[in-house]
């Protein structure tokens, strides 16, 4: 069971990521009439709108409902995953807390806007750019590499404690 600690640190950050991510695409929309060099060429803000997933995959014109119910069950299993974390696993809650913001910041257009989800952020060198993204995006990649690290490092305490015997943390 998640202690009230747990809980704060959760909501809070997957509110910070919901709200962050909206308030910069809205500014992205009202603001970004043409690209804007941040760092040269390495980094340009270029609102674009994405109607379909990471990458740019596209499922033509259904790809607005298949992702939001796609996002709807993830958020759901994700759901479960911060309920069974165990208490005082700080890691845990923040890489979800991160995942889970940022599915739902880009639910969130998903539901406004027939256009897509809208991406601003975009880096790369001359020809070779990585698709644009968002802060949701961001959060989500942060919060999967942590979560994955989260993971990898239980199961090894569990390995260890298999080893010498003993029940896992």
């Amino acid at each position: 069971m998640a202690s009230a600690a747990d809980r704060r640190l959760f909501w809070m950050t997957a509110s910070a990521v919901v709200a962050v991510d909206f308030v910069t695409k809205v500014l992205a929309e009202t603001s970004l009439h043409r690209p804007l060099e941040v760092v040269g060429d390495y980094v340009l803000l270029r609102l674009v709108y994405n109607r379909g997933a990471a990458f740019g995959i596209d499922l033509g014109d259904s790809s607005r409902w298949i992702f939001f119910g796609l996002a709807i069950a993830a958020l759901a299993v994700l759901g479960s995953m911060v309920r069974a974390t165990r208490a005082g696993d700080r890691m845990r809650f923040l890489a979800l807390a991160l995942v889970c913001g940022g599915a739902f910041g880009n639910l969130v257009d998903r539901i406004r806007s027939a256009h897509g989800v809208v991406d601003f952020i975009e880096v790369g060198v001359g020809a070779y750019r990585w698709p644009t993204f968002n802060v949701a995006d961001s959060a989500i990649t942060v919060g999967a590499i942590a979560l994955a690290i989260s993971l990898w490092l239980e199961g090894r305490a569990q390995d260890r404690a298999k080893e010498a015997g003993t029940a896992a943390p």
